[in-house]
């Protein structure tokens, strides 16, 4: 109960935003990213490579092609390599020049950019949308939305579509959905990020921005008085006011701001960057392309909203004096352990074998003596051959000093096996040794090596023990 009657809202309600149509250098820009992302997405997943899809993550046999790399659960610390480099990436840009990412590559940004500019086909500009939506329900308004709908939820569909192509061959998923026998998951998954993608460009669009994504929220810790961010230069634009053109604005007392509030409605987050940097703005520059159009039309220069930062704009600094601080601490860090992580990762790529071998010894039996004074222990040997083609291996074992007379047995004649491309086998093996007044657990070491004569050859060691009772 209020004092006055009045009633408070915990939530604020969604007031709608309208985005003007805007073009300029940073539209250009970020069209340019909208066509290169989709591109690779949507044209990625229909790449041939070597009689296979050239980027599959084949969940259901735990492989994932990527080009001419094949990656298996051991190799899981590459992905933990490509989420740390995404980090620092972001990291590193954000120091540099604040949102960038979220600006011009966010697939957020991208979807909704896409979603508007189909709306905006459909049913006009800010004041056509404006109109069509404070009219009362008829043929042409029903029409309109239907036709706007109808092709965000086509969109949204193919999206999903090459979605899951990227799980299940896209080649075979298109057999699946024309014979409408499309597996629960793939169903399932199609529509949910179909649905999302529907949901997050063509409903929420700067609801997710400013709510839902935590990156707003603590870009803040990222930023310093160097990083360059979209800016008002209040100094050269205040006090606003209107003013025809041509008309002496000093004269009258007036900042280069003629208050038209484009910079207002070509934002799509709705914020007013005259009002100081915010955390909803998501740097994509739409109102300096917009201020830009404005001064132009006035004979004023250009750069009233700029990227700048807040040391050049309290020091009146230029381009040159803003560049020279771009190299400072915290961007050389970042850029050292990127860069470091980088090599690393690329170094380990290019010298990754081939050919895995994992040694299990077979729990379900222990060490025991067979004839003439030999102990035999059981092993598993689990060899993989990452490579895209097939492999003949010979296997071989040696032991410590304290162990005479080993030897190994396998079912596998003459101790030669043969894997397929992108295959694994599992062997079962016996070593047999006389020990050497000793017991307990005494080391030896498998070899594997190919013998196939196609390139060099490659010669894998693992350890194991061997048991003595």
């Amino acid at each position: 109960m209020t004092d006055l009657g009045l009633e408070a809202s915990l939530y604020e309600v969604r007031r709608k935003i309208y985005p003007r149509a805007v073009s300029g250098a940073f539209a250009r820009w970020r069209w340019g990213l909208v066509f290169a992302t989709q591109a690779v997405f949507y044209g990625t997943a229909w790449l041939e490579w070597n009689g296979r899809q050239a980027v599959l993550f084949d969940l259901a046999a735990r492989k994932f092609y990527i080009f001419g790399i094949v990656l298996w659960p051991q190799d899981f610390i590459y992905l933990t390599v490509l989420l740390v480099v995404s980090a620092l990436s972001l990291f590193l840009f954000t120091a540099i020049a604040g949102r960038l990412w979220c600006g011009y590559a966010c697939p957020q940004t991208v979807y909704t950019e896409i979603f508007m500019w189909i709306e905006r086909k459909i049913e006009g500009d800010r004041p056509a949308r404006q109109k069509l939506d404070a009219s009362a329900a008829g043929a042409r308004k029903i029409a309109l939305k239907a036709a706007k709908h109808g092709a965000w939820i086509a969109l949204s569909l193919w999206t999903g579509f090459t979605f899951v192509g990227y799980f299940t061959p896209i080649h075979q998923l298109v057999h699946s959905v024309a014979a409408l026998s499309v597996g629960p998951w793939e169903g399932f998954w199609i529509g949910f990020y179909s649905f999302a993608t529907y949901g997050n460009a063509g409903w929420m669009r700067e609801q997710v921005c400013k709510y839902m994504c935590p990156y707003a929220r603590f870009q803040s810790a990222m930023f310093d008085t160097d990083t360059l961010i979209i800016t008002y230069d209040a100094a050269r634009g205040e006090p606003r006011g209107g003013r025809a053109r041509g008309v002496d604005a000093k004269a009258k007392g007036l900042g280069d701001c003629v208050d038209c509030n484009i910079c207002v409605q070509v934002c799509p987050t709705g914020i007013d960057i005259r009002q100081g940097l915010q955390y909803e703005c998501i740097g994509c520059a739409a109102c300096i392309d917009g201020c830009d159009q404005v001064m132009k039309k006035m004979s004023y220069a250009p750069g009233l909203i700029r990227y700048s930062t807040q040391n050049a704009l309290a020091n009146g600094w230029g381009a040159r004096q803003i560049l020279r601080r771009v190299v400072r601490p915290r961007v050389l860090v970042y850029s050292a352990i990127l860069g470091a992580i980088v090599l690393a990762a690329v170094a380990a790529l290019w010298l990754r074998s081939p050919i895995k071998m994992d040694v299990i010894r077979d729990r379900g039996g222990l060490a025991r003596e067979v004839d003439d004074a030999h102990i035999e222990n059981v092993y598993q040997l689990r060899i993989m051959n990452t490579d895209e083609r097939a492999h003949r291996f010979t296997f071989a074992v040696e032991g410590s000093s304290h162990l005479a007379h080993v030897e190994l047995l396998a079912d596998t004649p003459e101790h030669f096996l043969e894997i397929g491309p992108v295959s694994a086998r599992t062997v079962s093996v016996r070593v047999r040794a006389v020990p050497h007044d000793a017991e307990g657990s005494q080391p030896i070491e498998f070899e594997l090596k190919t013998v196939d004569g196609e390139g060099p050859a490659v010669t894998l060691h693992e350890k194991s023990r061997f048991l003595i009772p």
